[in-house]
């Protein structure tokens, strides 16, 4: 049996098939989910204000994978990483300037939806296509909504111009980054069937 630190994790989502659930393997999918996050970053396609990144496909995966408390934490840990100085935020950028500046809220964004889609996937959301489609459409809506609530006060931008930076040019791209996470993690979820079963 895991200790103290285990128990709260124990939510039948994806990381709990494959691995024993206890307090090292715990800090290693945190920080593991956090790392994932960063390498995503850095697939970019540079746009201003708001760049198109691998970012979102990464938190959804995260999210769906950890569950809400290690993905919240994992997406925590990503932005602290990136507060300190560690070359995570997209364009191995970093330091508190991106972290609350007009992309800041779609970091925090990424907190909630990693906690929004791991709470689904502790309800088998993600174990068939169309429920994960769902639910990383619903993680997505949620990134959006910060990333513009925040884009439009720190550049004092309008309706229109908030729309027009932040959400019209990525419509596109984070639908098919939740349909790419829906493939996966029903696939995901087939092969971890088939593992062998280990005791905690």
């Amino acid at each position: 049996m895991g200790t103290s630190l285990a128990a709260p994790f124990r939510n039948g989502v994806l990381a709990d098939a494959v691995v024993p659930s206890n307090a090292v393997t715990n800090v290693a999918l945190i920080a593991g989910g956090a790392a994932f996050t960063a390498v995503m970053a850095q697939l970019t396609v540079p746009l201003w204000p708001v760049p198109i990144t691998g970012q979102t496909l990464a938190v959804l995966l995260v999210g769906s994978t950890l569950g809400p408390v290690r993905g919240m934490l994992a997406m925590l840990v990503y932005w602290v990483a990136g507060v300190m100085g560690l070359p995570v935020f997209n364009d191995a950028s970093s330091g508190l300037a991106g972290a609350v500046g007009p992309t800041g809220g779609y970091l925090i964004g990424f907190v909630a939806a990693a906690g929004l889609t791991g709470w689904l996937a502790r309800r088998n959301w993600d174990k068939k296509f169309l429920g994960a489609a769902v639910s990383f459409l619903a993680g997505t809506v949620v990134i959006f909504a910060l990333g513009m609530a925040w884009l439009s006060f720190s550049l004092k931008a309008n309706l229109q111009q908030t729309l027009a930076w932040g959400l019209y040019p990525f419509i596109l791209a984070g639908i098919l980054k939740s349909i790419v996470a829906a493939a996966v993690m029903p696939a995901a979820w087939k092969l971890a069937a088939r593992l062998p079963k280990s005791a905690d």
